[in-house]
């Protein structure tokens, strides 16, 4: 029986172990498996104490974070790792902290290492953290005892920066880094939202740039490229940390601002944008010159809703652009539709371009023409040329200003025409004077760009038969955008002509040296800005005209200041070396037949004849506003506004010292204090200056929300008033 046993036993499986040894097997080939899987570097595993602390942490995420074990262990786990603020976890935007506080299941919760907790050197490594608390449920009738969390975790830090390479491209411009349009309109959104229930103001800027587009035709593409990219770095290093900018696509970027409202701030930071814009780019070996236009509303006074803070900085951005660009506007009710007003101004310069070239056959009354304004000299005040300026008088819109139908006639290339027409009344009337004075000219950049403004310039000297010497060409340093061969060569063909060229508005952009360098210039032009602030102790403007006088000197250049109105000020540019002075203290822009009169009676000095002292701009206005005292508010007029104060009439009885309240409209209160009282009208100086709109006007620098008007209008007076309300007109 025995043999006939052997052969099933030889063939028999081994039998398993006795049970001790089988539970010993299993747990042995458990921690087998998780070694591997660890040292795979497909994962690792952790766990915490009921207090939170590290109890274990596998070995090899030791080795990755560059650390011992004894160095983690006992930590709370909370203080090891950090969520992504920027980008967290897909499953859970929760902390961390919350999440183990909570004793709530983990899932893929995105963390990394604290950075301070690496070891120097160790590459930043993201992992997807997964885990469970350990509950005691064994005893009956309890909810359990905590002991803490036992957990895995991957790593996912490649998968991880693609995903956030991915998000980034799907939310920031591939061109400039900028955020775009989808981001920006996401974070107005966001900012709007959390802002609506505290009333916190908010700010949009929306920019777009000037000439940018003659860039594109002119360089290529590619150089429009690269400069989009200039101007991104440009503005991130005006604007800092102080708000997020966007590119919406083209040459059009956005700005917010949250937690601002203050125009006199807003304003100073639009100059600063302005200006380091439109100083000149080097691209390709070409020096390239642009502009930008900045647009603003806040919320919430022109809106609390997306839509309608955007359309408000539309608004405003369509009224700076084409108000005569290198402007900011804030938005105000009062704006028009731009749009159909830019239109309508369009047909009437083509209108008012036909009424002068239809000649004498034409039933119009011609719109455009000249005037000219003396130079004169400051030793003997002798006349010795004059400033040739264009005028339109429409017959329904009355005086439109050249910075407003320049910027149009750019647009749309009427600058061509209007330009050629400035240039041959302006020949043709300088050629009538019974002496040769000279006669100087502007000339828009577009024009010069044109490769025919030579010719037309020496078409228009062979009609009239002026002398070249006596024409003097008026750039500004925007010519030297484009092409610097082109440029190169039209200097070249007009100095070859006879003609002279002066740089205008010298000192308010980059002003280059090398422009007076490379170009031939004959005269350099003060910009008037530096006069108006010439007499002022605490600005440098004084220096600057000094400066500028003493450099056209040790080049050979004539040099003539702008815009001189008061003796003050012709004292102080007279000091600093000024021999040629342009102003309203000598003389207003004259008619051609005041100019003929004057030179047949010999009338070729003009002695200086103004104001001692300059005053900032006063304002002449004609508007209604309410005037609050204590309680009651009064109906009155103001007449005249400036930056530090106004005059206004309808009120009798006020006294000298009163503080009042002016309600200018659209949440515009301004503290003020009676200064001067006489009848009806008293005067009145500002708690806190003015500031400037960006377009010639003044406006509060805060302004009280619609809630506060509301609530502030439901208030009813309780007393007599003290003060007399008479009701004024208008005076003819």
């Amino acid at each position: 029986m025995k043999n006939l046993l052997k052969p099933w036993q030889a063939s028999r499986p081994p039998q398993p172990p006795a049970f001790g040894d089988d539970a010993a097997h299993r747990a042995q080939h458990r921690l087998a498996v998780l070694d591997d899987i660890e040292r795979g570097h497909s994962g690792w595993f952790w766990a915490t104490d009921a207090a939170g602390c590290l109890s274990y942490i596998s070995p090899v995420a030791c080795e990755r974070f560059g650390l011992a074990v004894e160095d983690l262990i006992g930590k709370p786990f909370t203080s090891l790792f950090e969520t992504d603020p920027e980008h967290p976890g897909e499953r859970s935007d929760r902390p961390l902290q919350f999440l183990l506080g909570a004793h709530n299941r983990l899932t893929d919760v995105t963390v990394r290492l604290v950075p301070d907790r690496c070891a120097p050197g160790t590459r930043r490594a993201w992992w997807a953290l997964s885990g469970q608390p350990k509950i005691d449920v064994t005893k009956p009738g309890s909810d359990g005892a905590f002991h803490g969390y036992r957990g895995s975790a991957r790593d996912i830090t490649v998968e991880y920066e693609r995903r956030i390479e991915d998000s980034r491209l799907a939310e920031f411009d591939s061109l400039t880094g900028l955020a775009n349009r989808h981001r920006i309109t996401r974070r107005l959104d966001s900012i709007l939202a959390a802002f609506k229930g505290t009333l916190r103001p908010a700010t949009l800027m929306m920019l777009d740039l000037d000439r940018f587009k003659q860039v594109n035709d002119t360089l290529g593409h590619p150089a429009g490229d690269e400069l989009l990219r200039q101007v991104a770095q440009r503005l991130t290093r005006v604007v800092g940390t102080a708000g997020e900018i966007g590119r919406l696509g083209g040459d059009e970027f956005q700005i917010l601002l949250a937690d601002q409202e203050d125009r006199g701030k807003l304003g100073e930071l639009a100059e600063k944008i302005i200006g380091l814009i439109s100083q000149p780019y080097s691209i390709d070996d070409n020096h390239v010159v642009i502009g930008v236009s900045i647009g603003m509303a806040i919320a919430p006074f022109d809106g609390t809703e997306r839509e309608d803070i955007v359309r408000a900085a539309d608004l405003a951005l369509y009224a700076a652009k084409h108000g005569g660009r290198g402007q900011f506007r804030f938005y105000s009710s009062d704006l028009k539709d731009e749009k159909e007003e830019r239109r309508l101004l369009e047909e009437a310069l083509r209108d008012a371009i036909a009424s002068v070239d239809g000649g004498d056959d034409s039933w119009e009354e011609p719109q455009l023409g000249m005037v000219y304004q003396p130079v004169v000299r400051t030793d003997d005040h002798a006349v010795v040329g004059f400033e040739a300026l264009m005028r339109w008088e429409h017959p329904e819109r009355g005086a439109v200003p050249p910075s407003v139908f320049i910027p149009v006639a750019e647009d749309t290339g009427m600058i061509l025409p209007l330009g050629a027409l400035a240039l041959r009344q302006a020949a043709q009337d300088a050629a009538r004077w019974p002496h040769p004075l000279r006669i100087a000219v502007n000339v828009s950049a577009v024009q010069f760009a044109h490769p025919e403004f030579p010719g037309v310039v020496a078409d228009v000297l062979a009609e009239t038969g002026l002398d070249p010497e006596r024409l003097e060409l008026e750039l500004t340093e925007s010519v030297f955008m484009g092409d610097s061969e082109t440029t190169d060569a039209a200097f070249k063909a007009l100095k070859a002509l006879g003609v002279r060229l002066a740089l205008d508005d010298f000192g308010t952009g980059y002003s280059s040296l090398s422009y007076l360098r490379a170009a031939p210039f004959d005269k350099l032009k003060v910009d008037r800005s530096f006069v108006d602030s010439c007499t002022l102790s605490d600005q440098n403007s004084a220096k600057i005209i000094a400066a500028i006088i003493g450099l056209a000197d040790a080049l050979g250049m004539e040099t003539t200041v702008e815009g001189v109105e008061a003796f003050d000020q012709r004292d102080v540019v007279c000091a600093k070396g000024a021999r040629l002075i342009q102003g309203f203290l000598y003389s207003p822009p004259l008619e051609q037949a005041v100019v003929l009169e004057r030179m047949a009676a010999g009338e070729l000095h003009i002695p200086p004849d103004g104001p001692k002292r300059h005053r900032p701009e006063r304002r002449s206005v004609y508007r209604r506003i309410g005037v609050i005292h204590e309680d009651h508010r009064y109906e009155a007029l103001l007449r005249n506004l400036s930056a530090t104060g106004a005059r206004i009439e309808g009120l009798v009885g006020v006294p000298v010292g009163t503080s009042l309240v002016l309600d200018l409209g659209a949440g515009q209160l301004a503290v003020v204090t009676v200064s001067r009282s006489e009848d009806a009208t008293i005067g009145v100086e500002f708690e806190s200056p003015l500031v400037s709109d960006g377009a010639g006007g003044l406006v509060t620098r805060y302004r009280a929300s619609p809630y506060a008007l509301a609530a502030a209008a439901r208030m009813v007076s309780t007393s007599a008033p003290q003060f007399l309300e008479v009701e004024v007109r208008k005076r003819a």
